[in-house]
């Protein structure tokens, strides 16, 4: 298969996938905001900021240049921080061709419009555009992808025509690629995910054990599926990568950026403190905003994300939004 591929983005993701898509043979230009960061990729072939001792293939050329990533190309994967998504894309929008397939890997929902990567796509391309979008989600952390590690993720696509075509692009044989038809609730699984992998890393960060750990992804599967399930999603799509998967490995996996995050939070310090230590996007802390209002805007109860809404937006004490959890008035089990 002959394809020109561009990707935006050249974070430990983006960078891991657009190296993955050059070594099976593909043409791949990879753009980045950071020029310095482009220069020293071109001269070196390492992406030292963002996914450093990867050597990159020899097939995947570098830019600072968002229309000479986006122009002629035949798949654009979009890789930016999901709160930046539609400003860069309404930059490259005038030199992408009607034809271009777009497939997003960007986790997140928009705090200003409470809104998913489709939406947001659709806004910027017109609701035609739904018909060549993919969103790329699952349990895959960046290094052991790039590092040749077995990794199975999840493509939807509303258009069953554009799924097969991305799962075969994407898949290799330490990367398969299943399809997916609900578009809704594999985004919201990627995206909603990472607010629960904050709690448990706050979890872990006041001493807890395994006990708080599993109850906190398997409640908090529960308030995702609620919602998505509100929105629109099928509810068997929580059970599978973009949803268990994704957060299982989120919520224990020691490169969880968001489960860092929540554990520093934990051992008592500030968000402020935290962020400005990492070079990398934690996608929870903005994404918490957005779940909590969205769950609020439409009568979605979901505890677990407005105890992390008031830990990070509130600065309420971690052990007392634990407390105020273990003390919610007794339920029944489910969704």
């Amino acid at each position: 298969m002959s394809m020109k591929i561009g990707v935006i983005g050249a974070g430990s993701w983006g960078t891991t996938l657009a190296d993955l898509l050059a070594k099976k043979g593909f043409p791949v230009t990879l753009w980045a905001y950071e020029k310095d960061l482009v220069e020293r990729m071109s001269a070196t072939r390492v992406n030292d900021l963002f996914l450093p001792d990867f050597t990159l293939s020899a097939n995947l050329g570098f830019t600072n240049d968002l229309a000479a990533a986006a122009a002629g190309k035949d798949l654009l994967l979009l890789v930016p921080p999901s709160q930046v998504m539609r400003r860069v894309m309404q930059q490259a929008a005038p030199h992408v061709s009607p034809q271009t397939i777009l497939v997003s890997a960007s986790k997140g929902i928009e705090n200003d419009t409470l809104q998913p990567m489709a939406e947001v796509l659709e806004d910027v391309f017109g609701k035609q555009i739904a018909q060549r979008l993919a969103f790329l989600s699952g349990p895959s952390f960046a290094r052991e992808v790039a590092a040749g590690m077995p990794t199975a993720v999840a493509v939807a696509s509303g258009n069953p025509v554009v799924a097969e075509q991305v799962q075969e692009i994407f898949s290799t044989d330490c990367f398969r690629v299943y399809r997916n038809d609900d578009v809704v609730g594999v985004e919201l699984g990627g995206a909603l995910k990472n607010v629960i992998a904050l709690a448990a890393g706050v979890a872990d960060g006041l001493g807890f054990g395994h006990n708080s750990r599993a109850a906190l992804i398997t409640r908090g599967l529960a308030e995702i599926t609620r919602l998505g399930v509100a929105m629109g999603a099928k509810p068997a799509t929580f059970a599978g990568l973009a949803g268990m998967g994704d957060l299982v490995l989120t919520c224990t996996g020691d490169l969880s950026r968001n489960r860092t995050v929540g554990m520093e939070l934990g051992r008592g310090k500030s968000l402020e403190q935290i962020l400005g230590s990492m070079n990398m996007v934690a996608e929870g802390v903005k994404t918490t905003l957005s779940a909590f209002q969205l769950a609020g805007k439409i009568g979605v109860e979901v505890p677990i994300i407005e105890q992390m809404y008031r830990v990070l937006y509130e600065a309420k004490d971690p052990r007392q939004a634990v407390i105020d959890l273990m003390q919610r008035e007794l339920k029944a089990e489910g969704i």
